[in-house]
């Protein structure tokens, strides 16, 4: 008799013909392997084992209680490269940030776990960077390219606020009819919303996921936008040369300049059919807020409304010169001052809330795509506000919990001074702040280790999420 002749022979009990363990018959073939059965004499044994049943036996490394491939344990149960599936019956994980393998809740993995370049220390994507192939190094975005890539929730390649999508490819309200209609990732929380959570961006792993429902093992609580002291607003400007016939060529107040209303675009409407004290006509004024080769020049930055007493928000300065040395230059000047501004923001109405501009030379604000106030003309640091009380709450149609759009357009045509005070009282938005729970059973991407108990003995998870003592 020998063990391996295909036969079963006195004291075995199988034989499948070789005398190899680990395939369902022992080397000697004096014992069936656990989780096998060996019915043919010469036959492999097969395995009693189902793949997804939440159990490991047979050949199985892994079992996630499905038998789905691209989730860390294949259909035939077995752990994919660049996994790991420490607990059975659980979700695999990636098995390293780094190892160039695109796993788990990863969104990127370039090989390294540097940031900076595009992929983070934790595999989470930076932002102005794009990564489509794992284990190549990442490359910057280009915003106005008409792509949506990496991080950027869109991209219509223009430079104009309040179409749907800012020129730094972020989501906006959509405000076609007056009143707006928020959707996810545009950073406002609202209790019209189906929106579990808000945390303005569509990236899932974070906790408030790309539909903006809270994801498993996470927490997520509304909180004020700008509730780190300040108001980060984006702000379009255009910059001119002295030479357009609009600017340093007039001076005076202008009011009645402007339509009581905005253009369906959202730009604002020359009123007259001729001309107006200090502008020259429709055509060149449609320049203003609008790019034009050879006519202006396009810059994006920010403006940034610190918090000041009261709970407002403010942004003042008595040399507002943006552009200094940069779009057409100084034009021979020791200050740019020929150039247009165009500031947007979204609010929830409540009742209240008071926006106060002071500024030279033109300002114009909306709200609802109505004029609220008018500081038009050449002219020197001018006050003006409007408050949204229950009158003018009537008169432009705002219904409390509806969402709004406010537009500042502001223009500098004259070389003398330029003045630029924003503030806004009232105005505040809701964001969600999202957390991941430790000790809820659920291993979020930035938990360790979590089974629930999290008492740190030996083998368990730690009170802070980490691995307890363990081999």
């Amino acid at each position: 008799p020998a063990c391996g002749d295909g036969k079963i022979d006195p004291g075995e009990k199988c034989d499948d013909a070789n005398g190899v363990s680990g395939d369902g018959c022992a080397a000697n073939c004096d014992a069936i392997e656990k989780d096998f059965a060996c019915p043919v004499p010469g036959q492999p044994c097969v395995s009693t084992v189902s793949c997804g049943d939440g159990k490991i036996g047979g050949n199985e490394t892994c079992d996630d209680t499905n038998t789905k491939a691209g989730d860390g344990c294949d259909a035939s149960c077995t752990v994919e490269a660049g996994w790991k599936c420490p607990t059975v019956a659980v979700a695999c994980e990636a098995a390293a940030c780094g190892d160039g393998l695109l796993a788990g809740s990863e969104k990127c993995d370039d090989k390294n776990t540097a940031p900076g370049d595009g992929c983070d220390a934790g595999c989470k994507l930076e932002t102005g960077w794009k990564c489509p192939t794992p284990g190549q190094a990442c490359s910057k975005t280009v915003c106005g390219d008409k792509a949506t890539e990496g991080t950027e929730q869109c991209d219509d390649g223009n430079n104009d606020l309040g179409d749907g999508c800012t020129p730094y490819c972020v989501k906006e309200p959509n405000c076609a009819t007056g009143e707006c209609t928020s959707t996810c990732g545009d950073g406002l929380k609202l209790p019209s919303d189906n929106e579990q959570c808000e945390d303005g961006n569509t990236i899932d792993g974070d906790g408030c996921s790309a539909t903006c429902q809270v994801e498993s093992g996470f927490k997520c609580t509304d909180v004020p936008s700008g509730a780190g002291n300040k108001l980060v607003l984006p702000i379009v400007l255009r910059d001119f040369k002295s030479s357009h016939p609009d600017f340093e060529a007039f001076l005076g107040v202008d009011s009645g300049m402007l339509d009581t209303t905005l253009k369906a675009n959202g730009k604002p409407k020359y009123k007259s059919a001729t001309t107006t004290p200090t502008s020259t006509g429709v055509a060149n004024f449609d320049q203003w807020y609008s790019d034009v080769t050879g006519v202006n020049v396009t810059v994006l930055q920010t403006l940034t409304l610190n918090q000041i007493s009261g709970g407002a928000y403010q942004y003042s300065n008595g040399a507002f010169f943006p552009l200094n040395g940069i779009g057409w230059g100084n034009d021979g000047n020791s200050q740019n001052f020929h150039f247009t501004s165009e500031v947007r923001y979204w609010f929830e109405y409540k009742g209240g809330e008071t926006l106060d501009f002071t500024g030279d030379d033109d300002v114009w604000v909306f709200v609802k795509k109505q004029l609220v106030v008018d500081l038009g003309g050449v002219h020197g640091a001018m006050n003006g506000s409007v408050t949204l009380n229950a009158a003018k709450a009537t008169q432009l149609g705002l219904t409390a919990g509806k969402v709004y759009e406010i537009v500042v357009f502001q223009a500098e045509r004259h070389t003398t001074q330029s003045n630029y005070k924003l503030t806004l009282s009232g105005f505040t938005n809701n964001t969600s702040s999202c957390q991941s729970v430790c000790g809820d059973g659920i291993k979020t991407p930035g938990e360790a280790c979590d089974d629930g108990k999290n008492d740190g003995s030996y083998g368990s998870c730690t009170s802070d999420c980490k691995k307890g003592p363990h081999c």
